[in-house]
Parts: structure tokens; C-alpha cells; sequence
């Protein structure tokens, strides 16, 4: 049946449109809403089946401009309007024609958010929701990580809706600049993350107030992230996440909030993939046949239990299913993976800067002695370390860091090629002992599998920026870094890899202790950092396996 397209007003009489779906077979069927800024005839696409095929399944599919986006009227205002928007779509979705009375919500980044937000105002019709790569806390999970501005992906994204609205305007130089701005975003500061482009051609983005706020108490945040709104929200939820997905943390962290309390089946599933496309190659890595996502059809099954009361076997699955990066296979786990925790010192002779051949990871658990060592990383501005693949990036994904671990301002620590599998799953964290000689400055750690014929291939990442008040003192820093399920098997190493930057993905440190937004490329410093190895700097790498 050809889509039709249809409107609603808001409880402000603001008209919001939406392309809606039917199954070919006249009868009453559930609704799935799907709300996105990027124009609804794209439907995420990008990751998922086309709607056609939803309503296929027996479903009518509805796809909706949010206020101020595609045709929809009024201002778009980042997130601002969408608990109230979003509980009027849902009960207008809820009595079109053929409907069943019962809605369910997909969709991912800004379409995941959209669910949580509609899901706060507690809409009658609600019956449960599939959100996919979406933050919990809007500043630490989105727009900042360990306190570093995610300068990069920001700004991109800053660039592509600052285009739609030029768009909507009709203005076509603007339009143009914004086009090929963000296929070649400015980044020629690296420290200083504001946007002339932005300020001159789009005063009122949400880019500006993300910059200007960094401080994660602000009431900015507390008005905006999920975590204030969603204390007393309960319904059946699958969580979809990716291992090199930016927003990674934030499916984590919502999963875990809510299957804490939850009196509904709460599903977790996190493949191998990037924000998007949800393929079977990432980086440099193809992870085969069992990569290519399941989503679309997994969602149909959830749908089908929580919207037509099927038996699909959601009921009897273990809630936590994972990607394991080594064997390339689907890991299903009863709760999500706590267990024992393998922990691995920091070990050198002082000159983990200078080869692999320094650096060492030992058990903790190990009879060895591992001698007080003092490895010296020097960051320089002028050639900021720069980032390779991860989750903070484009393209993400898989890097191969055999070269860049090579520089002398990354520090590396491997151990010996394993006698028997190490498997991982779960959180992983990084614990370092640093002085320095600066009043700011930022660390990156990345988690590699080193293999036989020497490819360093990187599965993990953390940043974390660090403000200290006593230069040159010892200080305990713990950065979180992207939780993972990975197998390394017998004959490969796993690497540590320590600096100060990760360039354009994060805006480079100045050592001067300013924010981002007021921080100068004249005034950045060169920084000195001390990294503390040794039984008894307690210096390690914690893994939960």
C-alpha cells in the first residue's frame, strides 16, 4: 500500500508531519513511531530496513519530522521540545486508523533519544521502546568524555543540522557552505574547538551552549539528559549498542540504570559495529557473516511479544547478548558481565617511549618483581598525537596503531605473547600514576590486540582531561575506557597505549587549565607527564573477564 502522508498538531498547535505506512491487509495493527530531525523519507535507513518492510511484518509504520525539521513547522531546538512533542505523537499515533490502540518507538542516536524523551512524559499508548545508541547523560556520554570536548564528531554534526536549517530557510549560499563544510570540517585549531562558521552562519546551534558548558553540573544538562527525566519510567526496553559506537557509554549506562529496577524485560545487544552502517566491516577489520546486524528482525520479534502478544521466545533468551571481537560469534550472558576482575601491572625499564621492547604488562597475581620505573612522555601541540580509528571519530572502527605506536610521544606496554586465551567482557579501565609539570592535561589509553605478524590492532579507548592544582605532585588518574567483548587467542599480546592527545577528536590540552571555548593554540604549552610503573606505583590495567 502506498505510504500516506498525514498531520498532528501539538498541544501548541504546531503541525508536525509524518509518512505512515500500512500492511496491504485491510485490519487493526499496532504502531511503531519512529521521530528524526534529518527529514522522515530517509527513516534511518543508514541501519535499518526501510518501513515498507516493517509494516510488511504486520505493523503501521510511522516516520515523523520532529517540530522545526523536514516539513514539520516550528523551531528546532536540540531535544528542548521533545518530551512534550513526543507524548502527543504517541497518542496521536495510537488513534489512527487501523491502529490497535498500542505504539512502540525505534530508532537510533537522535531517534533513540526521541524514545526516551516521549518515554519520560509517560504516554497511555506507550507499550515499550528500542533505543539505539543514545546517552544517558547527555554531557558524558554525548558531548564531552572524561571531561574532554568530543571536538570532532561535535562539530560535524553541528554543521549537518545548521545546514537543514539553512534548508528550511531557502538559503542557498549558506546551504552550499555548510555542505562542503561538512565534508571538510574546519579543524585547523586543534585547541580551540569554536567554530567562526558556525558563530557567523548559525548563532543559535546547540554547538555554542555545548561549548560553553563545560562543567557537567550545569542546569543546562540537568534540563536535557535522560538521567534526570527517566527516574520513575518503567517499561520492556532493547537496548542496541555498538563496540565503536561513540555513544557506546551511554547505552551501557541506560541499560544498567534500568535493568537495575525494572519490573520489565530489559535486553541489551552490542555488535561490532561504528555508529553507522551496522555492517560486517569496521576499520580495518571484517568480522564476517555474523556481523551483519540482526536488528531489524530481532526488533520484529520484540515487537511481536510486547505489541501482539506472540510467544517469539524474548521471554526465555538470556537478556545480554555481545559481538566477541576474537571468534567472530554472537556471546549470550544471563546479567550483564561482572565477574572476575584481571588486573596487570605496568612494568619498564624507563623507555617505554622509545620501542616496544620497554614496556611491559605483567598479572598482578604474578611471583615476579617489578621494579619502581619512571617513563617520561612529552606532549607537543605542534604535533599532537592523532587519532586512529576508535569510537571518537570518522571513520570509526579498527585502526592499526603499529606505526603510530612507534612515536616517542606514546608510551607502550605489552605483554608476552599468550600462552592461553585471555576473554574479555565487560568494563575495562585504566589506572595511572602521573606528575606533570603543567596545570591541565589529558591522557588517552588504548586497549590493542598485538598480533603474530605485528599488526597492533586497537579495540578499546578511553580519554579522560585532568585539571591538578599541585604540578609536579603524584596524582591517581582512572580512565574508563569503551567497553568490550574480545578474545585473544594463544600467540598474540595485548598492548597498552598511553598519551597526551588524540587529534581532532578531542580538543588538544594547552596545559593552561582554561576551557576549550576561551583556550588559545598561541598560548598552548609543551607538557611534560611522568607515568609511574611498578608493583608499587599501582599502576595497572583492570579487565573484566
Amino acid at each position: 500500500m502506498p505510504k500516506q502522508t498525514l498531520s498532528m498538531e501539538t498541544r501548541d498547535r504546531t503541525r508536525l508531519d509524518a509518512d505512515v505506512y500500512y500492511p496491504d491487509v485491510p485490519g487493526e495493527y499496532p504502531v511503531l513511531l519512529m521521530r528524526q530531525p534529518y527529514g522522515r523519507a530517509i527513516a534511518s535507513t543508514v541501519v535499518y530496513a526501510h518501513p515498507s518492510w516493517y509494516a510488511a511484518q504486520g505493523y503501521i509504520v510511522v516516520i515523523q519530522d520532529v517540530r522545526g525539521r523536514g516539513s514539520s513547522a516550528g523551531e528546532f531546538r536540540l531535544f528542548a521540545d521533545e518530551v512534550a512533542d513526543g507524548y502527543d505523537a504517541v497518542q496521536w499515533a495510537a488513534h489512527l486508523p487501523g491502529s490497535t490502540g498500542e505504539v512502540g518507538m525505534y530508532g537510533f542516536s537522535y531517534q533513540g533519544m526521541t524514545q526516551l524523551y516521549a518515554a519520560a512524559s509517560k504516554p497511555p499508548a506507550l507499550k515499550t521502546i528500542c533505543p539505539a545508541m543514545v546517552a544517558y547523560d547527555l554531557y558524558a556520554d554525548w558531548a564531552y568524555e572524561g571531561g574532554a570536548f568530543c571536538y570532532q564528531l561535535n562539530l560535524g554534526w553541528a554543521i549537518q543540522l545548521a545546514a537543514e536549517t539553512a534548508r528550511r530557510a531557502g538559503d542557498a549560499d549558506t546551504y552550499k557552505t555548510l555542505y562542503a563544510a561538512a565534508r571538510n570540517p574546519d579543524l585547523r585549531d586543534p585547541v580551540c574547538p569554536r567554530s567562526e562558521l558556525l558563530e557567523r552562519l548559525e548563532p543559535h546551534s546547540f554547538y555554542h551552549d555545548w561549548l560553553h558548558n563545560p562543567d557537567p553540573q550545569a542546569e543546562y544538562w540537568k534540563t536535557l539528559s535522560p538521567t534526570y527525566i527517566l527516574k520513575d519510567v518503567d517499561l520492556p526496553m532493547l537496548h542496541i549498542g555498538g563496540w565503536f559506537d561513540t555513544y557506546l557509554r551511554g547505552t551501557m549506562r541506560l541499560y544498567r540504570a534500568i535493568a537495575s529496577r525494572s519490573q520489565y524485560p530489559q535486553h541489551l545487544w552490542v555488535g561490532p559495529w561504528a555508529h553507522l552502517p551496522w555492517g560486517r566491516r569496521a576499520g580495518v577489520m571484517d568480522y564476517g557473516p555474523e556481523a551483519s546486524s540482526p536488528i531489524d528482525e530481532l526488533q520484529i520479534r520484540w515487537f511481536d511479544h510486547f505489541l501482539k502478544g506472540k510467544n517469539t521466545g524474548i521471554g526465555n533468551a538470556n537478556p545480554v547478548c555481545f559481538f566477541d571481537l576474537g571468534s567472530y560469534q554472537w556471546r549470550n550472558f544471563s546479567a550483564y558481565p561482572e565477574g572476575s576482575i584481571q588486573e596487570f601491572w605496568l612494568g619498564s625499564d624507563g623507555l617505554a617511549a622509545m620501542g616496544d621492547r620497554h614496556g611491559i604488562l605483567i598479572p598482578t597475581n604474578t611471583a615476579q618483581e617489578i621494579p619502581a620505573a619512571i617513563d617520561t612522555l612529552v606532549h607537543d601541540p605542534w604535533r599532537p598525537v592523532p587519532v586512529l580509528g576508535g569510537h571518537a571519530t570518522v571513520p570509526a572502527g579498527v585502526g592499526d596503531r603499529a606505526s603510530l605506536d612507534t612515536r616517542t610521544d606514546v608510551l607502550t606496554y605489552t605483554t608476552p605473547c599468550l600462552e592461553a586465551p585471555l576473554t574479555l567482557a565487560g568494563d575495562l579501565s585504566v589506572e595511572l600514576m602521573c606528575a606533570t609539570d603543567a596545570s591541565s592535561f589529558d591522557l588517552c589509553a588504548v586497549l590493542s590486540e598485538v598480533k603474530p605478524d605485528g599488526r597492533v590492532l586497537a579495540f578499546s579507548q578511553g580519554y579522560i582531561r585532568i585539571e591538578t592544582a599541585t604540578p609536579h605532585a603524584i596524582i591517581p588518574i582512572q580512565i574508563s575506557l569503551q567497553s568490550t567483548c574480545m578474545s585473544l587467542p594463544v600467540g598474540s599480546a595485548l598492548r597498552l597505549s598511553v598519551s597526551a592527545a588524540c587529534s581532532p577528536a578531542y580538543a588538544v590540552n594547552p596545559g593552561t587549565g582554561t576551557p576549550p571555548a576561551d583556550s588559545s593554540l598561541m598560548q598552548a604549552q609543551v607538557i611534560t607527564i611522568q607515568l609511574h610503573t611498578g608493583q608499587g606505583a599501582v599502576s595497572k590495567v583492570n579487565l573484566s573477564s
